[in-house]
């Protein structure tokens, strides 16, 4: 029994007083509305209506389901309504996901731009360079950087992330410019904690995964900015993206080294759980962030 269909048929009647002007008003057949009443009364196992060939009128039972008819119509109005203005206007909480650093040095901006077009939409960033459960843990989209593995969410690739090589200039000329991933010495790399091997195994990272094995690194931690920071204070060198170190570069704190045999470039992606029905808020958002960056992204300007 379509439920929603049958009460509309028994309020209907109930107002316009009988069954054929109630087909009317609800633009169906006679047969159909008795139909849903019946239903209904089967349903409930009351009578809803006493009726006399002239009229029809409703039942104590029928008062009592009339009044609880109305309140649920009604309320199935409001929400057809508020939901309708949520997708058509962007609003509601929209919480995100999203890497430490990326984050600190590139997401206020972006939000702040966001929030003056979308004012009713508000923001959770949750900052994190933990792989989070985006359906688990509630959030409507993640950031995330790197190769994507296969799964049941929704990525949508927003910019390239490259990977470069770089040590200071006071660095450079005390220990000399490297030529090959292989002049690379161990007890001088920067290593970040987090990072897997880039693609196809390339001669870079298959060097910086032989230093992390058969040597000391100067430093290791999760944090590239701690890094980065390492490098420009001349403590040796340093792969990481150029997100993080671009604006060091573009000043001449830092300066790339081994330019050929730069890793494939990775990406940033949004992560979401569906594709079809989605929030206005997120699908807003996810289309600001696809062309925020820029092609190519503006942390790669330093050339």
């Amino acid at each position: 029994m379509d439920r929603i269909s049958a009460l509309n048929a028994f309020v209907a009647v109930a107002d316009e007083g009988g069954f054929k002007k109630a087909a009317d008003k609800l633009d169906l057949s006679n047969q159909l509305v008795s139909k849903y009443v019946s239903q209904l009364e089967e349903h409930l196992k009351v009578r809803l209506f006493n009726r006399t060939t002239r009229r029809v009128r409703l039942t104590e039972e029928g008062e009592q389901c009339y009044q609880f008819a109305q309140q649920i119509l009604e309320s199935l109005t409001d929400m057809e309504s508020q939901l309708g203005e949520m997708q058509s206007e962007a609003q509601g909480q929209l919480r995100i996901s999203a890497p430490v650093t990326f984050a600190t040095r590139h997401l206020a901006p972006l939000i702040g731009d966001f929030k003056k077009t979308h004012p009713a939409v508000g923001i959770e960033l949750q900052l994190n360079d933990r792989k989070v459960d985006v359906v688990e843990e509630g959030f409507d989209v993640a950031l995330r950087i790197g190769k994507l593995k296969s799964s049941s969410l929704i990525a949508r690739r927003l910019a390239p992330v490259r990977l470069v090589v770089c040590a200071s200039p006071e660095y450079l000329a005390r220990e000399g410019v490297p030529e090959t991933p292989e002049d690379l010495r161990p007890e001088h790399y920067l290593r970040y904690s987090y990072l897997e091997s880039g693609p196809a195994e390339s001669p870079l990272m298959v060097a910086l995964k032989r230093n992390n094995t058969t040597g000391t690194a100067s430093l290791a931690s999760n944090n590239g900015e701690i890094l980065m920071q390492a490098a420009i204070a001349g403590e040796g060198y340093v792969l990481q993206p150029t997100f993080i170190v671009g604006e060091a570069i573009k000043t001449g704190k830092l300066k790339v080294i081994l330019q050929e045999f730069e890793p494939e470039a990775m990406a940033l992606y949004a992560v979401y759980p569906h594709r079809k029905l989605l929030a206005t808020k997120l699908r807003v958002f996810i289309d600001y962030i696809s062309s925020y960056f820029g092609d190519p992204p503006y942390w790669d300007a330093f050339e």
